[in-house]
């Protein structure tokens, strides 16, 4: 019976050690394959338009990036699969100038010479278009922000992701708007020779003539125009239902003015950049009242979000940090940062031709909205726009109805 009892507490005494080992070895292990946080950061590298004809929506932009990397960072960065580590996001971005020259010279300096890891585009499809003529040349991997020209996406191009609705979607909806309020329309199409509204005019002339509204005018101004009054003078002379189009900042807030100027008075006008900047009001005041514009986000929508912060967070966040308004611009630049984290959640790697093709599966929705690319080009085809007009001095969200904030003033209010 005595051996017995010591051969019981010797048994006793070897299963304890063993559990001891197993759960020592548990937690070594644990120790062992715990993520770590990177020695270096995670270096994300663009030009941007801080000077020049794109400064005011180029910084609103920045706003956003920078926002977006104060968010990731402070959730302990991106989580890395292949590499079981966390990376705090490092950005690095020159002023462009709102200069193509500059870009070339930016994007071969932040691949060869600053070595970054990813990039992002600048603003304007004009500069995206020559920044990706680089990025595709070293096979980098570049998410296409704050430029959404087709033309970009039709170039064959592997290593590219866009975040905006393609440029010729961006008036059809103003389009859709006349057909309902009005019985055989007629349009006057005046806009910038670049290459985003090109493309937006482009694509609201075929979607004009494909409903049977007629194209009275279909008029280009150079891009550094300081004069509108010619061809918004033969617009007043055909006495067409709605001007559609524009360019960018600038010669969009010149082009409302020379038509206040000459008393080109129609029932609808539609621009393109502009109007979701809440400078647009600060330039012209009441002169903006009835005006629409398509807009990639608005903070009044209210998407199934799944991915990344509320609406009211993102808000609350922005203005702490920037004592202002965000535009589309602002939340689309943190949208493609959000876009990108769950990019390489899901490659669970920073190799750029993974992480493209881990793009191609890839459907979330954030507060900005959905993303979801085609796999063959890497344009966006699950954002949607919404169309915004001014009323009272506040954007109101007037279109699509299901999702608006205000009813739509038509015809718009004479000067």
């Amino acid at each position: 019976m005595k051996n017995k009892a010591v051969s019981s507490t010797v048994v006793a005494a070897l299963l304890i050690v063993a559990l001891v080992a197993v759960v020592a070895g548990f937690f070594v292990y644990q120790q062992l394959t715990a993520p770590t946080v990177a020695e270096k950061p995670l270096r994300i590298g663009f030009s941007i338009s801080i000077s020049g004809d794109f400064a005011v929506p180029g910084r609103k932009q920045l706003e956003g990036f920078e926002l977006w990397k104060d968010w990731i960072n402070a959730k302990g960065g991106i989580f890395v699969k292949d590499q079981n580590k966390y990376y705090k996001v490092e950005l690095v971005y020159y002023d462009d100038k709102s200069n193509k020259d500059e870009v070339i010279r930016l994007y071969e300096k932040l691949i060869n010479e600053d070595k970054v890891d990813i990039l992002f585009s600048p603003y304007s499809s004009t500069l995206a278009i020559t920044a990706a003529g680089i990025t595709e040349k070293y096979g980098r991997l570049m998410i296409v922000v704050g430029a959404n020209s087709d033309r970009i996406f039709q170039q064959g191009y592997r290593y590219i992701v866009g975040t905006y609705t393609p440029a010729s979607k961006m008036l059809t909806q103003a389009i859709d708007i006349l057909l309902e309020k009005i019985p055989n329309p007629t349009v006057a199409i005046i806009f910038k020779d670049d290459a985003f509204a090109k493309s937006v005019a482009d694509g609201a002339k075929a979607y004009a003539e494909q409903k049977g509204v007629r194209v009275a005018a279909f008029e280009m101004y150079p891009r550094d125009a300081k004069d509108l009054s010619p061809i918004l003078t033969k617009v007043k002379g055909l006495n067409v239902d709605a001007v559609l189009g524009g360019g960018h900042y600038e010669d969009e807030v010149l082009l409302v003015r020379q038509a206040k100027e000459l008393g080109v008075n129609v029932k609808l006008m539609s621009l393109l950049v502009s109007p979701s900047l809440p400078a647009f009001y600060d330039a012209l005041k009441e002169t903006s009242e009835g005006i629409l514009a398509p807009s990639h986000w608005e903070p009044q929508t209210k998407p199934n979000i799944n991915y990344g912060p509320t609406i009211n967070e993102f808000m609350t966040q922005f203005r702490q940090k920037w004592n202002s308004e965000p535009s589309y611009h602002s939340a689309a630049a943190f949208a493609a940062g959000l876009y990108l984290t769950a990019a390489i959640e899901k490659g669970g790697t920073l190799d750029n031709a993974k992480l493209r093709q881990a793009f191609n599966d890839l459907d979330i929705t954030t507060f900005y909205g959905r993303l979801k690319i085609d796999p063959v080009t890497g344009n966006q085809v699950g954002h949607e726009l919404v169309l915004l007009q001014w009323q009272k001095g506040q954007k109101q969200v007037v279109w699509p109805k299901d999702v608006a904030t205000a009813s739509l003033v038509f015809p718009k209010p004479s000067w």
